[in-house]
């Protein structure tokens, strides 16, 4: 008999609390990807490429932020 409270009797996935996210996870991989290629190749210099980075890790906030704004939200 097992416990479904202890957690090495349950599932890996369960327990951690994950479900099977590899495909969003896969999506937001390669439009991360994207955005990173295209920030960086508009810029002209070092500091340039820094904000490029910084852009393409934050962009979903921003585009959630402009469409919010967008819709007077």
């Amino acid at each position: 008999m097992t416990d479904d409270k202890d957690p090495s009797t349950r599932d890996h996935r369960e327990w951690k609390g994950m479900r099977d996210s590899g495909t969003s996870s896969a999506v937001y991989g390669m439009a991360f990807v994207g955005a990173l290629i295209y920030f960086v190749q508009h810029a002209t210099s070092f500091w340039g490429v820094v904000l490029g980075i910084l852009k393409a890790i934050i962009w979903p906030a921003l585009l959630i932020y402009k469409l919010l704004e967008f819709l007077k939200m």
